[in-house]
């Protein structure tokens, strides 16, 4: 019986393993039950900042707002909120909000600068599609570790 219960675990190289234990140690795995959906919506708000960042620049660069310094400004409070957000993904719910928050903000940018709207588009629907992928993943854990507790 023992051979079957090592057929169906996954095995993961050390490198793949050492960048799943550090995803999880970011999102806040490591205190309670894990969470694939936190995961992945931290890996996302971390390249989406990169991205946010990127914005900021563009709009202080092409002299889009009057002052000139309102791009930065708005690039840098919607990446002090990608911030906030990985750091509370930790606690509940609130960094999933947050992080729908901004992806609407990130949205909303696109009024300002026009091809904001591609990339917030494809950050968006990474978004959802992690945020359904994730807690499918999470309910099905929930259902084979139920399974298999009673089992033993």
């Amino acid at each position: 019986m023992s051979d079957e219960n090592t057929d169906d675990e996954l095995k993961l190289s050390p490198s793949e393993a050492m960048a799943h234990n550090s995803a999880m140690r970011i999102s806040g795995a490591r205190r309670g039950a894990q969470s694939t959906q936190k995961t992945l919506a931290s890996i996302v708000l971390g390249f989406e900042l990169i991205i946010v960042v990127l914005i900021g620049l563009s709009l202080f660069g092409l002299s889009v707002l009057e002052p000139r310094e309102l791009g930065l400004y708005i690039g840098g409070g919607l990446g002090l909120l990608i911030i906030v957000a990985l750091g509370v993904m930790r606690v509940g719910r609130a960094g999933i909000v947050l992080g729908w928050v901004v992806h609407g903000l990130m949205l909303a940018t696109a009024i300002l600068l026009p091809m904001a709207l591609i990339v917030g588009l494809l950050f968006s629907g990474l978004w959802i599609y992690c945020m359904v992928k994730g807690s499918g993943i999470d309910r099905a854990r929930i259902a084979w570790t139920e399974s298999h507790s009673d089992s033993v």
